[in-house]
């Protein structure tokens, strides 16, 4: 499958889950960080699963620590521990279908670090879709109490 199809079903799959992430932590007064907390457990039990059957474990052992410790802090520890903590205070306090617009607009920042730091290259259309993400978080912030 194409990364864009991939992407898509990533994106299914967020929207269903944070559904029934708030609805959950809703229903049983479940604090976010509670909640993210089962999420992780939950993922780290079945990918454990998954990976023992689909993937080559001996990649980590070849790589270099600086690739491991970057995996860490930026995936475990920025990605996946603060942001997913922060997504969770998020859609806890606020409306789901703008918290979540919000809370995935990371594109933008992916976008920039890519093109900064590792030489990405992208097209006026591609820039022209960021500045429209941008537009749309700006507007989504900005008319958040309005009815």
């Amino acid at each position: 499958m194409s990364g864009e199809v991939w992407a898509l079903l990533a994106s299914l799959c967020w929207g269903i889950g944070g559904f029934f992430e708030k609805k959950g932590m809703h229903m049983g007064n479940i604090p976010p960080e509670i909640g993210i907390t089962i999420r992780t457990a939950v993922a780290l039990g079945l990918l454990f699963l998954f990976s023992l059957f689909f993937s080559n474990w001996g990649a980590v052992a070849s790589a270099p620590k600086k690739a491991l410790l970057t995996l860490v802090l930026g995936g475990g520890v920025v990605g996946g521990t603060l942001g997913m903590l922060f997504f969770y205070k998020a859609i806890k306090a606020g409306t789901l279908g703008v918290m979540m617009a919000i809370a995935f607009s990371s594109p933008i920042w992916g976008a920039i670090m890519g093109v900064i730091f590792m030489g990405d290259k992208m097209l006026w259309q591609q820039w022209l879709g960021l500045a429209m993400v941008i537009g749309g978080v700006a507007l989504l912030m900005l008319f958040k109490g309005h009815h």
